[in-house]
């Protein structure tokens, strides 16, 4: 089952747009938007990159407003500059909108090639499981494939009975990059959005050796959405409140500001060792009230819901199936 975006309940939207020595120390050139990627019903699902006029209202086709653009938000990415500034101006035309009741949205980004997660990057989680505080970046990844829409299924696996909700702030690489400065390291971020790092506790923490890899890349184990927020458009990224909700009940309520390692030193950290290019999502981790550390634990059943909040950002709502 698939949510009807025009029929959610979404967060207002907060974007603040920031000054232009902010905007160019960020690399976007002032581009304060919401970056979608979405599906004309009945179009056959060709993917199309858009821009939202705001959260949740009408999205400009950037492809039928400029046909030299391409058709995914990663290839917009690509183009640096060029792609951002013909979004700006699709954005500011007020031409080739599309109804909201006429798409369905898709994940921002769709084939990254990489998904770098982040474990163990909230105080308030390591408290929760009496963990001490980790002193440089834990990262484990996620296939491609497990990345799904904002209000696309979760699949349960057979293989698994304990699925468990992990609310995210998550972020996108914009340009490319190896061994970067954390001084520099915001210019390499394209915007944020919203993730669920939903995962099989079963397979990260009694089976495969205890690798984490195989209980957190389950087909669907990656919802993300709704937009692409560009990063000037975000005052604060580590001063954002975090919820998670399992059928209207709040399980997770945090701030990001209980990051331990931010956004900069993430982007420093990781592209010591690998190179950085655009498109690459970054999911930074998650803050208390997963449920296998409830007592007794809890886990998704078929037939929930669950929905992932953040400020400025916005929501996803996936059914369990």
């Amino acid at each position: 089952m698939r949510f009807a975006p025009h029929s959610l309940s979404i967060l207002k939207t907060f974007i603040s747009r920031r000054s232009i020595a902010v905007a160019q120390r960020r690399g976007l050139s002032g581009a304060a938007m919401r970056l979608v990627q979405f599906c004309r019903h009945g179009d056959g699902g060709g993917i199309r990159v858009g821009v939202e006029q705001g959260e949740g209202l009408d999205v400009v086709d950037l492809k039928a407003f400029d046909p030299s653009m391409p058709s995914t938000l990663r290839g917009l990415l690509e183009l640096g500059d060029k792609g951002r500034e013909c979004a700006q101006r699709a954005l500011a035309s007020c031409q080739c909108k599309v109804n909201r009741e006429h798409i369905q949205l898709l994940s921002p980004i769709l084939a990254p090639e990489k998904v770098v997660c982040v474990g163990m990057n909230y105080r308030d989680h390591c408290t929760e499981q009496n963990a001490p505080i980790p002193k440089e970046p834990i990262i484990f990844s996620k296939f491609p494939s497990a990345i799904t829409g904002p209000y696309d299924d979760i699949i349960l696996p057979s293989e698994s009975q304990e699925v468990d909700w992990e609310v995210e702030l998550a972020f996108v690489i914009g340009r490319k990059g190896k061994d970067i400065k954390e001084e520099d390291a915001l210019s390499y971020v394209a915007g944020f959005t919203v993730a669920n790092d939903v995962s099989a506790r079963d397979w990260q923490m009694k089976r495969n050796g205890k690798q984490w890899l195989l209980g957190k890349t389950f087909d669907s184990f990656c919802p993300l959405g709704p937009a692409l927020v560009t990063s000037d458009a975000v005052k604060d990224p580590h001063n954002l409140g975090i919820r998670c909700l399992v059928n209207g009940d709040v399980v997770q309520s945090s701030c990001t500001d209980q990051m331990i390692f931010k956004t900069a030193e993430l982007v420093s950290w990781v592209s010591k060792f690998v190179t950085l290019t655009p498109g690459d999502v970054f999911l930074t981790g998650t803050p208390p009230g997963v449920g296998v550390f409830r007592k007794p634990p809890v886990f998704l059943k078929k037939g929930d819901v669950v929905e992932c909040q953040i400020d400025q950002l916005g929501s996803i709502i996936n059914r369990v199936i």
